[in-house]
This record gives C-alpha cells, structure tokens and sequence, in this order.
C-alpha cells in the first residue's frame, strides 16, 4: 500500500512538472516573439542574432518535455483525462517549437532588411506581433485553467490577425506595383507577416487542444469556431 501512495505521488508530481514545463517553454517563446521585433523595430543587428542563438535553449525544453510525457505514458498507463492531458502537452510543445522558429525566421528576415533603407515605418507588424502574443499567452492560461470558454476565445481571435495580414499584404503589394525597386524590401516585410499569422495559428491550435483536453472533443477543421463545447 505504502509502495501504491509512493508511486502515486510521484505520478502526480511529474504530472505537475510537466505543466511547469510547459508554462517555461512558453513564457520563453513569448519573449523570444517580442525580442525578434524588438530587433526589426530597432534595426538591432546583435539582438537580432541573440534572438535566433537562444532558439536552442527552446529545442531543449521541447526534448525535456517530450522525454517525460513518453515516460509518463509508459510506466503510468494513463487513461481519461490524465491520457490527453499528456497527450495535448506533447502537441503543445510541438507548436510552441514551431512559434519558436517563426521568431528565428523574423530576425533572419531582420538582418536582410537591415542592409537597405527603411521602407516604412513600423506600425502593423508590431500590432499585429501584439495580437500573435496575446493569443499565444491566452491559449497557454486556458491550459493551466482548464478554461474552454478561454480557449474558443483564442480561436476567434485568429479572424483579427487573418485581417490584419491581409492589409499589410495589400498594402506591400501596391508599393512593389509602383516601384519595382522595393521589392528587395517588400518581400522580406511579406515574410515576416506570414510568419506571425503563423504564430497565431500555432496559437489557435494550442487552444483547440485544451477543448479536446478538457472536453473529449475534437473542434479542429470545423468551419467556424462553437459558440460553447
């Protein structure tokens, strides 16, 4: 029986752990976001190349978390709720890695843009860096939560940033339309707006998952986000 309650609590600390660990592996995400358009922002070369050298420490958060929720899995057998909790926090990292490379893809797009003339000035990407942000971190409170009112509200919030995207992409296309020669500068801002649609999809999908932790039930692919689960 002793041995029963020993394991047992070990179970729920690791269990515990793994929120943790998800939670440092997204507070270090976030700011690797802000940090990479800090550096666009700033025209800062060095914080630029900070931003893309810590991209390692998140690798290893990601190896960390997945080598203790397939140690979980196999000498706990869980089920039910335990089974997807462990299963979402393996999905979780998996797009907090990805967020993690879209902030290395800004700066690198960054550094290109760095070496010609300012096009405009800096007003939708950091707006739209703002929504990419706050999403990311409402997904990861809706987690810790449980909260699935929390995480629909998340999937809504994709609509604003498609929107945002969309404007800047037509507004860079009518500068490359009347001079050509903006192009090398143009494609590289082009770039950088995917990538943070892309953090906002990355963000979605965290939330999407928290309904299916929560809730036993998937809403991914639907065409419209539920008003409830």
């Amino acid at each position: 029986m002793e041995g029963r309650i020993h394991t047992d609590r070990r179970y729920e600390a690791e269990l515990k752990s793994l929120h943790v660990k998800i939670l440092e592996m997204g507070g270090f995400v976030e700011k690797q976001i802000a940090g990479a358009v800090a550096a666009l922002v700033s025209r800062d070369d060095a914080q630029a190349r900070l931003i893309i050298e810590r991209d390692h420490a998140i690798n290893r958060i990601d190896v960390e978390i997945d080598e203790l929720c397939l140690r979980l899995l196999a000498l706990h057998q869980p089920a039910g709720r335990d089974l997807r909790l462990i299963t979402t926090g393996l999905k979780i990292t998996t797009d907090l890695e990805r967020v993690g490379d879209m902030a290395v893809n800004v700066c690198e797009r960054a550094l290109d843009l760095n070496r010609e003339p300012q096009l405009k000035p800096f007003i939708d990407i950091p707006r739209m860096a703002e929504v990419a942000q706050r999403m990311l971190r409402e997904s990861l409170d809706s987690f810790v939560r449980e909260d699935v009112e929390a995480a629909l509200g998340v999937c809504r919030e994709d609509d604003v940033i498609d929107a945002l995207t969309a404007q800047l992409f037509n507004e860079l296309l009518t500068f490359m339309i009347r001079d050509p020669q903006t192009i090398s500068r143009t494609i590289p801002l082009l770039f950088i707006a995917k990538y943070l649609e892309r953090i906002g999809d990355h963000a979605t999908n965290i939330a999407e998952m928290v309904v299916f932790m929560v809730k036993g039930k998937s809403i991914r692919h639907m065409d419209q986000v539920p008003p409830s689960v």
